[in-house]
């Protein structure tokens, strides 16, 4: 079984992540809705790459760039909180006897801080697109997750919000695919709205999900 990461297993906070990227354009001395945008057109280099090569490719100065890269760290601990039942039922897989692995699109804060969260060692496998250079929906990532775990992907459950047409891509490779969402809400992703396969409102459903 596969995970998705982001509104998967943790909640993305907007709020915290806007916080994040004014406090780097005001030591910059940079607009901060200039730098948001520029933040956000740099997600395909900044999640395919180091952010060592982003921050100086968008005209950082070298002696600021370990800066902004720990500013950039100490946001992702606080954003790398689990969802209520998240861990537990994790482990609860694991006992139950699962391959676990992990595929998300970030940047290589998150694989940096990734051994002082709740989810360190619960993984067999967990595949950062900015470790591999390949990001969703790349059929290539989904093969790679699914080699690293020994399975075939046909044999093999990926579990996500549906960003970056990761679902359609996980079926495209053979593998089933189930959606989860906020409850009361449809997802946010247009690829998603008419989704008609299997999907959950909270991870610990995957537990009922797999007795059926």
């Amino acid at each position: 079984m596969i995970f998705d990461l982001w509104e998967t297993l943790v909640d993305y906070d907007q709020a915290a992540g806007r916080a994040f990227q004014d406090r780097v354009a005001e030591r910059l001395g940079r607009d901060p809705d200039e730098f948001a945008a520029l933040w956000l057109e740099g997600r395909p280099s900044r999640e395919s790459g180091t952010l060592r090569e982003y921050l100086l490719g968008i005209g950082v100065a070298d002696e600021l760039v370990d800066e902004v890269v720990a500013l950039r760290r100490d946001s992702t601990r606080i954003l790398l909180a689990p969802r209520p039942g998240a861990v537990e039922t994790v482990v609860e897989l694991r006992r139950r006897g699962y391959r676990l692995g992990l595929i998300t699109v970030c940047s290589e804060d998150v694989p940096d801080v990734w051994g002082e969260t709740a989810f360190a060692d619960l993984f067999d496998v967990t595949v950062f697109s900015c470790s591999v250079g390949l990001r969703k929906p790349d059929p290539r990532i989904y093969r790679l997750a699914c080699e690293e775990l020994g399975v075939e992907p046909a044999d093999a459950l990926f579990v996500g919000d549906g960003a970056n047409d990761e679902l359609a891509g996980a079926e495209r490779v053979g593998m089933r695919a189930v959606l989860i969402h906020r409850p009361d809400e449809e997802p946010p992703w247009d690829e998603v709205r008419e989704w008609q396969g299997p999907r959950i409102t909270a991870i610990p459903q995957m537990l009922s999900f797999l007795d059926e």
